[in-house]
C-alpha cells in the first residue's frame, strides 16, 4: 500500500518482519513468520497450501491442524517486484451473476468510503505510477525471439508515452472522486463466504488512493479471465448499469447521504468507468513488459503486454465516443 495513505492516531502499530524466503523453497521463511504471528503452533504441525493463480507472486496458506479454519496468508513476491511494487478465489463465470456481483459492488463501495480523516485530501498517484513503469519499461531483450516479437508486435516507445500523455489529459478532467482503491480486483483476489453470504477481498499488493472509476473498469476488465483471456465477456451496458446502480446505492449509504440513486449518476459512472477501462488496460500492459524482462515465472508476460495494448486501441475508439450526461 501507499505509504503516504493517511493512518489516524491510536490505530494499532502493524508489525513489520524482515524476512526473506526463497521463492522456490519458501517453507523455510514462512515458519519464521509463522514463528511470531502464531507463536503456539509447532513447526513440525505446519502445513502449506500453494494457491497458485497468481502470475507473479505466490501465496501461501499456512495452517496447523486438519483444518483450515485459521489460516495464514503468506505471500511470496516475485524476482525484482520491489521495481514497480510498494510493497477459495471466484472464477470469471461466478462474478457475472447478478447475486454475487450485487456483494462484490457492496464491498468495493465499503472500501471506496473509507475517508481520509483530518481533513487530508487524498491524491491518485495513477500518473506517477505510470510514469514510473514506462520508465522500467524494456527497449530490448536479449532472446532474439522476444525481442523481435517486442519490436514488430508492441507499440513503439514514442506511441506509448503519447498515449500515456493523451490519457492522463483526457481522464483527469472526468471528475472522478479519488478513493481508497484495491486496483487489482481480478477473480482470485476475492473470496466468497458460502456460510456467511458475502465477499472479502485480498492481496492488497497495488493497493492505494486512485480514481474511482479506475478500480470499477479494472475489475470489469477482469471479466474477460487470465489464463484464457477472451475480452468477448467485458460486461455489456445493461450489465453495467445494474452493477452500477447497486455499487452507488452502497457507497451512499456508506457515505451516509442515503440510498436513492438518480439514472444520471448511473450514467456518470457509466462514462467515467468505461473511459478509465482503458488506463487499466495501458496499466497492466506496461506492467506486463516489465514481467517479461524480470520474471523467472514460466507465463508469456510478453503475449499478454501484447494482448492489453491491442485491446486497448480496439476499445479506445467506442469508449472516447462516450459523453457525459449534460
Amino acid at each position: 500500500m501507499a505509504n503516504y495513505i493517511h493512518v489516524p492516531e491510536g490505530a494499532p502499530a502493524v508489525p513489520k518482519l524482515d524476512v526473506t524466503l526463497d521463492e522456490h523453497d519458501y517453507r523455510a521463511g514462512a515458519l519464521k513468520l509463522i514463528k511470531t504471528l502464531r507463536p503456539h503452533w509447532k513447526p513440525s504441525e505446519v502445513k502449506m497450501k500453494s494457491f497458485t493463480d497468481g502470475i507473479t507472486n505466490k501465496l501461501i496458506g499456512c495452517y496447523a491442524g486438519g483444518s483450515m479454519q485459521d489460516v495464514v496468508l503468506v505471500r511470496v513476491y516475485g524476482y525484482k517486484t520491489e521495481l514497480f511494487v510498494d510493497r477459495s478465489g471466484l472464477e470469471p463465470e461466478h462474478i457475472r451473476s447478478p447475486a454475487m456481483f450485487r456483494h462484490i459492488a457492496r464491498q468495493m463501495a465499503k472500501y471506496h468510503a473509507i475517508h481520509a480523516h483530518n481533513g487530508w485530501v487524498p491524491q491518485s498517484d495513477l500518473w506517477l505510477k505510470m510514469s514510473k513503469f514506462f520508465s522500467l519499461v524494456p527497449t530490448h531483450f536479449v532472446d532474439p525471439e522476444k525481442d523481435q516479437r517486442l519490436n514488430s508486435e508492441v507499440p513503439s516507445g514514442a506511441c506509448l508515452r503519447d498515449e500515456m500523455i493523451w490519457l492522463q489529459q483526457n481522464l483527469s478532467k472526468l471528475g472522478s472522486p479519488v478513493v481508497l482503491c484495491h486496483n487489482d480486483l481480478l477473480c482470485k483476489n476475492i473470496i466468497y463466504n458460502q456460510q456467511e453470504g458475502n465477499v472479502k477481498f485480498i492481496d492488497y499488493e497495488y493497493a492505494g488512493y486512485n480514481y474511482q472509476a479506475f478500480d470499477i473498469g479494472n475489475h470489469f476488465n477482469e471479466f474477460a479471465g487470465l489464463n484464457e483471456v477472451d475480452y468477448t465477456l467485458y460486461p455489456g451496458r445493461e450489465l453495467q448499469l445494474q452493477w452500477l446502480r447497486a455499487y452507488l446505492e452502497a457507497y451512499k449509504e456508506y457515505k451516509s447521504q442515503g440510498t436513492r440513486v438518480s439514472n444520471t449518476e448511473v450514467e456518470v459512472l457509466y462514462v467515467q468507468v468505461n473511459r478509465f477501462a482503458l488506463a487499466s488496460h495501458f496499466f497492466w500492459g506496461l506492467w506486463a513488459l516489465i514481467q517479461a524482462q524480470y520474471s523467472t515465472i514460466d507465463f508469456d508476460f510478453l503475449g499478454y503486454a501484447v494482448l492489453r495494448f491491442s485491446q486497448y486501441f480496439k476499445m479506445k475508439p467506442e469508449v472516447t465516443s462516450l459523453h457525459l450526461p449534460e
